[in-house]
């Protein structure tokens, strides 16, 4: 293990000590009524995780969330490689894409409904609609800001356009293409569980949703604890291959 990978693992067991003291703290001042302490939490984690409906649930949200960041990561880079290959589309469309970020996802929710129905078709749309336009801009900017020389050394070597993608502009570009991967990964995560909240018979976000509206209290801090820790796993792994691609570059 690096020095810096060593020194992110001990920050992290410092981190997760503060939280799980902080959480006992709320505990203590909130009491049962809206939340549970650490250790019961383990412990009807360890007991729920183990059921056959834990396992339905989390498949389907697995599934969703698979294809929408499969169809997220492949879309984003196509049209970031598009426009950032093409400075004209860069300039008129770009504009476009920060201003659609702009807009709140859940209100495009109902036209989503419309076109794919309930089910799991809306819940992959509505995930990968969070990843894409993340995943195209910083793509479109690692392109936009290829080294100028290595582009003139590509033409002076007569490397075709996909020659000179593949060897030159894709390797200096990936480290900040990854790191918008890693923004788009939680995003997707993000849009994936709101999916299933609103509109969802199964998965993750359906079991939250149906949790809050019985006020079950041990499945809410339960999903709450799964979801913040691997979404914070996946961060800080995902965050330790970019730091090593960045490295090699």
């Amino acid at each position: 293990m690096s020095p810096s990978s060593r020194r992110l693992a001990v920050n992290m067991g410092w981190l997760t000590l503060a939280v799980l003291a902080l959480w006992q703290g709320l505990y203590l001042v909130i009491g049962d009524i809206a939340l549970r302490s650490p250790v019961a939490t383990l412990q009807f984690t360890a007991k729920f995780v183990s059921t056959a409906q834990f396992a339905t649930h989390l498949t389907e949200t697995s599934k969703a969330f698979v294809l929408a960041l499969t169809i997220a990561v492949v879309a984003g880079l196509a049209i970031g490689f598009l426009l950032g290959l093409k400075r004209f589309a860069s300039d008129v469309f770009e504009p476009f894409l920060i201003a659609i970020y702009s807009v709140p996802k859940i209100t495009l929710y109902p036209i989503l409904l419309l076109v794919f129905g309930l089910g799991l078709s809306a819940k992959v749309a509505f995930g990968a609609i969070h990843g894409i336009i993340p995943i195209a801009l910083f793509t479109l900017n690692a392109v936009r800001n290829v080294k100028p020389v290595l582009l003139k050394t590509a033409r002076v070597m007569g490397l075709s356009t996909a020659a000179t993608i593949r060897t030159v502009i894709f390797p200096s570009a990936l480290p900040e293409i990854f790191a918008g991967i890693r923004i788009g990964f939680s995003l997707t995560l993000i849009g994936t569980l709101l999916g299933e909240m609103f509109a969802s018979q199964r998965g993750l976000g359906f079991l939250l949703m149906n949790a809050i509206g019985l006020h079950n209290v041990d499945v809410i801090v339960m999903l709450t604890f799964l979801l913040t820790g691997f979404a914070g796993l996946a961060g800080i792994m995902l965050l330790l291959v970019n730091r090593r691609i960045t490295a090699q570059t």
